[in-house]
């Protein structure tokens, strides 16, 4: 049986950075899963694009050298973009990193799932058909309702799994799938594996790039470890994860988050500490094409001391990225108010909120959106330095968030996605905030950078008595880093109190079946 995969001493280089991939050979099967992992910057994504012929996206051209590259059977050594788009979206699927930037905001998303078909010749009533089909495997409620959205009306993880359909949509031979369960919660990203699962059972080989080694233990038949843009350790998925041999994959698997709160809850707030933040009874409401309304936030309330912990877990859908941007104050509440320090804050005009500001700072889920791209991370951290009033520098800022001194002079769009979302709680963190609101903040890193992360927020607040919003679908990053967690459903909080009670003795249905949805850690 021909490989559906076959790679022989790929190197890829970039100008000014040298090479980020170093003679790396994979070989990979119908019906096998190969799953691609190491620390952010290793080179996995650049690995992803290359086999897919798509190595110099992102602003920078790269030169890609190999002695063999066949891909779904055709031999692409030194092949050109036309032979390139001949594979991409039929014989060979693609699901990228960064959702929330890869879904073009001005077409519907049953265009975008659609295209694939649609240049192919594919009918329209045909197509229609076809994309309803991908976006309910994808594990998207009401196909033809999503179908008829843009992206900007969809949650991250609903745009990740819009992303899943396109690239699955015409059956492709090799399905090239990108950390394609970084932004789901535990029930969504559970379903996104079986239908992988399932499309490998059926023949489709799988190369699987992902941080999330649980993931990658219920999936993946072999694995190859990346660390400095060589492979450094490959072989069958349990010998290498139950027996790793190399110090990067030990570091990897010790990293996993396992059991309660990393430090004592030395700060947990006592009767009486000052409450730093109070939403109350917070409605949103969002028109569906055709007339619908969703109910993105029904009565929410949220109360926040100083130095507390607080954990927003729940679907994708649920509410939660609204609740964060209520809480910062960048959208208003169709109904309810949000108080920061005791004085109002969500009803009040932006001109009486900037003096404010650095009270309560945001760490979005999509971080290369919210930089400009031509501005590098120098001169990005330097602003947030000097709109904050801080004596810190931006070498400091890297130290916190473990990126070097030389990121300094990179631009966002150059960076891998773990350095983006670093870069984004590094510019967060200059203006010493009393209040953090983090929108997904690690789910694009790998484990080690995300220990590494989820420590430096515990000693953040408990050093200094930050208050912290986590809203994460990861249970475990949650139970590591928060005192109390709020579970939200529909746009409703369904459970709350402290996270090991809730981990113990979870109450109420929709909480028993994200945890019975988390992957075990291998």
């Amino acid at each position: 049986m021909s490989p559906a995969l076959d790679v022989a001493g790929l190197t890829v280089s970039f100008p000014g950075v040298g090479d980020v991939l170093r003679d790396v050979d994979l070989r990979l099967e119908p019906g096998r899963c190969l799953a691609v992992v190491g620390e952010s910057g290793a080179g996995k994504s650049v690995l992803a694009r290359s086999v897919v012929g798509l190595a110099g996206e992102g602003g920078a051209p790269a030169t890609v050298r190999a002695t063999r590259l066949i891909v779904a059977g055709q031999d692409v050594t030194g092949a050109d973009e036309r032979a390139w788009r001949g594979l991409r979206g039929s014989r060979v699927g693609f699901v990228l990193q960064d959702a929330l930037q890869s879904l073009d905001p001005l077409r519907t998303v049953g265009a975008e799932v659609g295209e694939s078909l649609a240049v192919r010749g594919v009918g329209r009533a045909e197509r229609r058909r076809r994309v309803h089909e991908a976006l309910g495997l994808a594990g998207l409620d009401d196909p033809r309702t999503r179908a008829a959205q843009r992206s900007g009306e969809l949650s991250g993880g609903m745009r990740q799994r819009a992303l899943i359909a396109s690239a699955i949509v015409s059956g492709p031979e090799l399905l090239v799938a990108d950390e394609p369960t970084t932004a789901l919660d535990a029930t969504v990203a559970r379903g996104v594996l079986e239908l992988l699962g399932r499309l490998r059972d059926e023949g489709t080989a799988v190369l699987l790039v992902s941080h999330d080694l649980g993931a990658v233990a219920r999936l993946a038949d072999d694995v190859v470890v990346l660390d400095d843009g060589r492979v450094v350790e490959a072989g069958p998925a349990a010998e290498v994860l139950d027996r790793p041999a190399h110090e990067v994959t030990r570091a990897l698997l010790a990293a996993v988050p396992r059991g309660p709160r990393r430090r004592s809850a030395a700060t947990a707030p006592e009767p009486g500490d000052a409450e730093v933040l109070r939403a109350t009874g917070l409605h949103r409401h969002y028109r569906l094409p055709g007339g619908g309304v969703v109910n993105a936030l029904d009565d929410v309330d949220v109360v926040l001391h100083r130095g507390e912990s607080l954990g927003v877990v729940g679907e994708s859908g649920s509410g939660k990225s609204t609740l964060a941007r209520m809480l910062v104050a960048a959208e208003q509440p169709d109904s309810g108010r949000v108080e920061l320090a005791g004085e109002p804050w969500s009803e009040v005009p932006e001109r009486r909120r900037r003096a404010r500001r650095h009270l309560v700072r945001l760490v979005p889920q999509d971080p290369l959106g919210s930089f400009d791209p031509r501005w590098d991370a120098g001169r990005i951290l330097r602003t947030s330095l000097r709109v904050a009033g801080s004596s810190r520098t931006p070498a400091e800022l890297l130290d916190l968030v473990r990126l070097p001194p030389s990121a300094l002079d990179r631009r966002p769009r150059a960076m891998s996605g773990g350095q983006r979302q670093r870069l984004g709680i590094a510019r967060a963190l200059a203006a010493d905030p009393a209040v953090l609101v983090l929108d997904e903040p690690v789910s694009a890193l790998d484990v080690t950078v995300q220990s590494a992360i989820l420590d430096l927020l515990v000693d953040l607040q408990e050093r200094t008595g930050t208050a912290l919003v986590l809203i994460s679908h990861d249970l475990a990053v949650v139970r590591q880093v928060c005192q109390t967690v709020a579970v939200m459903h529909d746009g409703r909080v369904v459970e709350r109190g402290p996270v090991e009670q809730v981990w113990r003795d979870p109450r109420a249905a929709f909480t028993r079946a994200l945890l019975e949805a988390v992957a075990p850690a291998p």
